[in-house]
């Protein structure tokens, strides 16, 4: 069905001779208050017989207007319309996670993908010229939207707005009939309410609201949609859940856990963005979508992929394979503002639910955040998320999952700690500069006091000492007290093997190095019993990795296997020791394609590395009872 529907985008007409392209720059402002970027919205409809309104409100539900700077947004969009040119790089390295997979290039080659080849037939505009040039962009979505019109009512030239209908819904590039009207009805309520705002280029665009459209929801027919597969939600009775569907290029349908791919951990995000525009992006193609998105001011929830099947959420894809994805209405920047008893509350019986059906055990290498997602090669690492930030209350959300750390207190080297500082007490300086904060508040790089889920590690066991620095981020120097540095922090709920103590400082082996951390009778800790406590059974370093594949031997004929290698920053020396909580799990793989899944015969342990999670082959390393 997606191929029969791409193909619209070219049967609905001929091309159209490339038009002179606006000399202004993207910041231009014209006579009467109209920005450049208004006048190439008006262009650009009236080129193509669109109604203005219904052109102005699809880019508005794309884009909110924004150009991007001729960069694309993460999930492969570009411009005004959000065009999309996704390529297997794209694909690797976002959240889809894909580094090292054999169908990468088959990832990202669906025509939903790459609606800007459709646009530059359309049109007669380059590629290049679609992506970078907000006007050429623009007449791209007009020309799209125009073809789309044509091919439901035989005419591209409607001027009365509700009987676009059908036209907008599949500009949404849903393959489902519910995806395809959400997204619809979104652009028509935009319509209705207009809308108006100061793009981040500094151009002001207006669309003036207009009660009177009646959107033609009986055209959605003629488009011969599938309905979703699952419109059931999956969501405890204490908390209110509805189903919008994801676009299906944001994940992959599976059958977990029938299929045998196990379901072990839960990844907590933060959208960065408002409720509404987290559940707008997921439909949109070629991105990122969690299976759940949760609203902040009262914990409600939207549901976005069936539980089954594969989301992108995670950026590894690995942990997509294992795992289900909850986003959070909030920004890290301002994650105690956001965070909201509600959303906790919500969040916690939602995750005693799914803990409950598939077995996922209640501690922190299987209740992560964004932040602790293992990254699934070398180069990829350091662009890791660092969501939901520091603000995020792990002690206060594992005990209403029912978890508590015990007393606080350390016990000698070898043993093992639970990182537990109380979150109101634990004052630490961040940095927080512009770019960690999309709300735009933060408009000169500011250090703060606040309340926080973490602490410092240090080189020594020194307050005026370094702070560690990850070796993905700073490599041979400091870290950092910036917001977003991960890699010189442990988190709360986070376990560790004790290596040293030196009066109020305790030192844990911690990413390769033993790192200190400021612990007066053991404030900071509380010891922990009952997990694994993982060693190199030699005398070299054991290998590191972000993903558990199976070797390529091991695949059956006719299916690419993956690939991985260590992850070359990270090693565990001989003498150090790290925390696992569950026994080892055997590698494995998916192809969605066929349904299969391949199962190795290795097995790999899910270890606290740093702030992140990593994995270590069960035959290198010895495991005892910590």
């Amino acid at each position: 069905m997606l191929t029969a529907l791409a193909a619209l985008a070219v049967s609905g007409g001929a091309a159209v001779p490339a038009p002179a392209l606006a000399a202004g720059g993207a910041g231009d402002g014209a006579a009467g208050g109209v920005s450049s970027l208004q006048g190439d919205f008006a262009a650009a409809a009236d080129a193509y017989h669109v109604p203005r309104q219904v052109l102005l409100a699809v880019a508005y539900q794309e884009s909110a207007w924004d150009t991007h700077a001729g960069q694309h947004s993460t999930d492969g969009g570009y411009g005004p319309m959000h065009l999309t040119d996704v390529t297997p790089a794209m694909m690797a390295g976002g959240d889809a996670g894909a580094a090292g997979r054999g169908d990468v290039a088959k990832l990202a080659a669906e025509p939903a993908l790459h609606t800007i080849q459709s646009a530059a037939r359309l049109t007669g505009l380059s590629a290049e010229d679609l992506r970078t040039d907000p006007a050429a962009n623009i007449r791209g979505g007009a020309a799209l939207l125009a073809s789309y019109q044509k091919a439901v009512t035989g005419s591209g030239d409607a001027t009365d707005p509700g009987n676009w209908y059908a036209a907008v819904a599949r500009y949404s590039q849903s393959t489902e009939r519910q995806g395809a009207a959400a997204f619809a009805d979104r652009v028509f309520a935009t319509m209705e309410k207009g809308a108006g705002r100061t793009t981040a280029d500094g151009q002001r665009v207006k669309l003036a609201a207009d009660s009177d459209v009646d959107p033609a929801t009986g055209q959605l027919a003629s488009l011969d949609l599938t309905s979703a597969a699952d419109t059931g939600v999956e969501c405890p009775t204490t908390v209110a859940c509805t189903f919008v569907p994801a676009s299906p290029s944001n994940g992959q349908v599976s059958n977990r856990p029938a299929n045998g791919i196990r379901i072990d951990s839960i990844v907590i995000h933060d959208t960065e963005t408002s409720y509404d525009t987290a559940v707008s992006l997921f439909q949109q193609p070629g991105g990122s979508a969690a299976h759940y998105v949760m609203r902040s001011s009262d914990g409600a929830v939207t549901q976005m992929v069936p539980t089954k099947d594969l989301a992108f959420h995670a950026g590894n894809y690995s942990t997509n394979m294992h795992s289900v994805g909850i986003e959070h209405e909030g920004y890290a920047a301002h994650g105690a503002t956001w965070y909201t008893e509600a959303q906790y509350e919500a969040t916690a019986d939602l995750v005693k639910y799914l803990a409950d059906r598939f077995g996922i055990p209640l501690d922190r290498e299987h209740i992560i955040g964004h932040d602790n997602v293992a990254g699934p090669k070398s180069s990829l690492v350091s662009g890791m998320h660092w969501d939901p930030g520091p603000s995020w209350d792990w002690n206060h959300f594992m005990s209403l999952l029912g978890v508590r750390t015990g007393r606080h207190g350390v016990g000698p080297a070898g043993s093992v700690v639970t990182i537990a500082p109380r979150f109101a007490d634990n004052q630490q300086t961040v940095q927080i500069c512009p770019s960690d904060d999309p709300t735009g508040a933060t408009t000169a790089c500011t250090e703060t006091q606040q309340a926080s889920n973490f602490v410092y590690l240090r080189t020594e066991p020194s307050d005026t000492a370094p702070l560690f620095g990850d070796q993905a981020l700073h490599p041979g120097a400091a870290g950092t007290d910036r917001i977003n540095d991960w890699g010189s922090t442990a988190a709360a709920g986070q376990q560790f093997v004790v290596a040293d103590q030196d009066g109020d400082w305790t030192a844990i082996w911690y990413s390769g190095a033993k790192v200190w951390f400021y612990n007066p009778h053991g404030c900071n800790t509380a010891p922990a019993h009952g997990v694994q406590v993982i060693a190199a059974n030699g005398t070299s370093p054991v290998a590191v990795y972000g993903s558990s594949y199976p070797d390529a031997a091991e695949y059956p004929a006719g299916l690419s296997p993956s690939t991985q290698a260590p992850l070359s920053m990270y090693s565990v020396p001989a003498g150090q020791a790290y925390v696992a909580t569950v026994a080892p799990s055997l590698t494995d793989d998916f192809f969605p394609s066929s349904g299969a899944v391949v199962t190795g015969a290795k097995a790999m342990y899910t270890i606290q590395y740093n702030h992140r999670v990593a994995l270590v082959y069960a035959s290198d390393v010895t495991a005892t009872d910590g």
